[in-house]
C-alpha cells in the first residue's frame, strides 16, 4: 500500500499558504466561522475545478466517495451542498 502524499496534496504544497492565510487576515474571512474555514472552501473548490465538476450537487457527491481521505488532503470540515452553498 502506498503510504505517500495524494496527488491533489502534493499540488496544494504549491499554494503558498503563508500568503493564503494573510489575505483571509486581511479580508476577515474566517469571521464567524466555526467549522468550514476559508482553506476548506478553497480546497474543495479546487478540487472541484481539477476534477472538472459541474455542479455542487456533482462536487459533494465526489468529496463524498472519498470523505475518509479528505484530512490528508487538507480538508477539515464536514462538506454538504449546503454548506458549500452557504460558504461566501
Amino acid at each position: 500500500m502506498y503510504t505517500g502524499q495524494m496527488v491533489f496534496s502534493q499540488l496544494m504544497d504549491f499554494l503558498p499558504k503563508h500568503e493564503f492565510n494573510q489575505c483571509v487576515r486581511r479580508y476577515q474571512g474566517n469571521y464567524r466561522v466555526r467549522k468550514f474555514s476559508c482553506l476548506d472552501q478553497f480546497l474543495c473548490m479546487v478540487f472541484a475545478q481539477l476534477t472538472y465538476r459541474e455542479s455542487l450537487r456533482d462536487t459533494e457527491t465526489c468529496l463524498r466517495a472519498v470523505q475518509s481521505k479528505l484530512y490528508h488532503v487538507g480538508i477539515r470540515g464536514r462538506v454538504s451542498r449546503s454548506t458549500l452553498a452557504d460558504a461566501k
